[in-house]
C-alpha cells in the first residue's frame, strides 16, 4: 500500500510549492495522439534529460489528469519545449478546454503526434517506460527525432513564465 502524501506530509503544501518554485524551469507542451487519433495535450515544466546513450527524457503527469491512461498507453509522444513568445500556448494547454489546439498551427510528427510550430526545440520519443511516484506518473522516453532553433526559451519561476535572457536579473516577466 501507497502512503497517501497528501494526508501525511509533514509540510505546509503551500510553503513547499513555493520553496519548490524558487528553481527555474524551463516550459514545455507534450503532445501525443490518442488511440481514437484525438490530439492531446497538456504544459509541463518536470521535462529533464536522464541519458545520452541511449537518449532518453522524462516527464511527470499528475495521476489525477484526464489525458493519464492515453499517455500511460500512447506509443510516441513529442516534447515541445516552448519559446519566450509563447506564454499564450503554455496557459492555452494548463486549462481544460474541449480543443486545446485550437487556433495553432501544428506538424505531424512520428505517428501523426502534434507538433507545435515556433516552438524552441520538439523531442519525438519513442514511449520507453512509466513508473508510478507519488501523485505522479513519471513517463520516460527514447528521442527518435529531435529539432532545435536559435530561440529565447520560456521559463518558469517564482510563479511566473518569464523569457530566458542571459542574466537572471534581467529576465523579464510575460503575459
Amino acid at each position: 500500500m501507497q502512503p497517501d502524501h497528501a494526508t501525511h506530509s509533514p509540510f505546509d503544501r503551500a510553503d513547499l510549492r513555493r520553496a519548490l518554485g524558487t528553481f527555474p524551469t524551463g516550459v514545455t507542451v507534450v503532445t501525443a495522439r490518442g488511440s481514437d487519433g484525438r490530439r492531446l495535450g497538456v504544459t509541463a515544466n518536470s521535462f529533464t534529460s536522464v541519458s545520452m546513450d541511449p537518449p532518453l527524457v522524462l516527464w511527470n503527469l499528475a495521476l489525477r489528469s484526464p489525458n493519464l491512461a492515453a499517455f500511460q498507453h500512447c506509443r510516441h509522444f513529442a516534447i515541445n519545449v516552448l519559446a519566450g513568445n509563447q506564454a499564450a500556448i503554455c496557459r492555452q494547454f494548463a486549462t481544460p478546454s474541449a480543443d486545446k489546439f485550437d487556433g495553432l498551427t501544428t506538424l505531424d510528427g512520428i505517428d501523426g503526434v502534434p507538433l507545435i510550430e515556433g516552438a524552441a526545440t520538439q523531442f519525438e520519443c519513442r514511449t520507453a517506460t512509466s513508473h508510478p511516484a507519488g501523485d505522479h506518473l513519471i513517463l520516460i522516453g527514447e528521442i527518435v527525432r529531435y529539432r532545435s532553433q536559435q530561440a529565447v526559451p520560456l521559463l518558469f519561476c517564482h510563479g511566473r513564465l518569464q523569457a530566458y535572457t542571459r542574466s537572471l536579473a534581467e529576465a523579464r516577466t510575460v503575459g
